[in-house]
């Protein structure tokens, strides 16, 4: 039996090998991918915060300071810190969909790691605006408009597209999601060859032997490592293939007995006089109903009947992701409702612990640094493997020259 898993083990781990070591190694990139991108660029997301005596600026003055950089830019909504050391961002809508073509757009749901089922709007998008557009962070004392990215033309959206699709579209998409299948059979097959076959053989299966030869440590690298990680492995393998296969977050929704919808956001009532809220406004009113949190997103209305909707961070928060929603009304400020994270239904709570599973947020440092390595050891099994599988060829190469001779001889 251990010879058909051995088999299956070998021939999937050749087949998908490469693959799973650069998902591997673009995923421990993407674990510290929020604070790599603060240390390299501090002037897009801090500031010095000044005297007790300086306020902040109201919102509709920052939002002009990036009108009159560019008078053609829409704002789509606007990210306020209550960290006074962090800079406000701005979201702009994305470049107009071109004539008979697709609009040229970066994923943002995809992009940011939140898996987007059906009728849900995921928490956390990322790169700007609702389409995918440009981010500009302004100083929140001064105005200064301090920086503009779009996530599509940053070094993490490229280490993204390979972690995701080999950069290779819907097809690379699909490459990386049969790898993936292929890896979750890879870690349960190669479980059943640790399996030790006696009590004495576990500590040898446990302990990587450091002074042995080459061919030793390779083996002890090769499975004691991949004990110790394969379980995390295959959680990040398994939460992974929520951004591969549609089939599989329907899924979630079909065991847990949930509508991928959720409840319906409510409406704002059509106002004669068509005057809207200002964007200061409806953040007084979430910060009103929702004091002390860590964030307030606020997201303007795409038509004459939504209402402005406000994704706060909750201090309380047990991960990232488990935010909260407030609906505004758009014509009077009035509060419309709001949806805490625990009263979404059991599906939508699911899949929203898969990005910070997946990533290694879900407990803080501690769990981002465990991803990391584990990430990093997932690179390496790909290789210690290749050369065990070829040191045995060799090795079953000399004996058959052996046999050969003895049989002439």
């Amino acid at each position: 039996m251990k010879t058909l898993f051995r088999n299956i083990h070998l021939y999937l781990s050749l087949a998908s090998g490469l693959v799973i070591a650069i998902v591997c190694f673009t995923g421990g990139v993407l674990v510290f991918e929020k604070e790599l991108d603060q240390a390299w660029h501090p002037a897009r997301f801090f500031v010095a915060p000044p005297g007790t005596t300086q306020q902040r600026l109201p919102l509709a003055q920052l939002v002009a300071a990036v009108q009159a950089t560019d008078a053609q830019a829409k704002v789509t909504g606007v990210k306020i810190y209550t960290d006074p050391a962090r800079t406000v961002e701005i979201s702009l809508a994305g470049a107009p969909k071109p004539e008979g073509g697709r609009p040229d757009k970066a994923p943002s749901a995809q992009a940011e790691g939140t898996p987007k089922g059906k009728g849900e709007k995921a928490a956390g998008s990322k790169g700007g605006g609702e389409g995918g557009g440009p981010k500009v962070y302004v100083n929140p004392y001064t105005g200064a408009v301090l920086d503009k990215v779009t996530y599509r033309d940053t070094f993490f959206f490229t280490i993204m597209a390979l972690h995701r699709g080999m950069v290779g579209g819907a097809a690379g998409k699909l490459v990386v999601g049969v790898s993936t299948l292929f890896f979750l059979c890879i870690i349960g097959t190669g479980l059943v060859l640790w399996w030790p076959a006696s009590r004495k053989a576990v500590r040898q299966r446990l302990t990587v032997k450091w002074d042995a030869s080459w061919k030793r440590l390779t083996h002890d690298l090769h499975i004691v490592l991949g004990f110790y990680s394969g379980l995390f492995l295959f959680v990040f393998a398994f939460t992974g293939l929520a951004w591969s296969f549609e089939w599989f977050n329907d899924g979630i929704y079909t065991i847990t007995r949930s509508d991928p919808k959720g409840p319906e956001a409510p409406k704002s009532a059509l106002s004669p006089a068509g005057t809207t809220v200002s964007l200061d406004q409806a953040y007084a009113v979430a910060q009103q109903q929702v004091p002390g949190a860590l964030s307030y997103s606020v997201s303007l209305p795409k038509d004459s009947t939504e209402a402005v909707r406000v994704v706060v961070a909750a201090a309380t928060a047990a991960y990232e992701g488990a935010t909260d929603e407030l609906y505004i009304d758009q014509y009077t400020g009035q509060p419309l409702g709001k949806l805490n994270f625990e009263d979404r239904n059991l599906g939508q709570r699911v899949r929203r612990t898969f990005k910070p599973v997946h990533t290694g947020a879900i407990f803080g440092l501690p769990s981002k640094v465990l991803a990391l390595v584990v990430c990093l050891l997932g690179t390496t099994f790909p290789v210690t493997g290749v050369i065990m599988w070829l040191s045995r060829l060799r090795k079953a190469q000399k004996k058959q020259t052996k046999q050969r001779v003895a049989v002439n001889s």
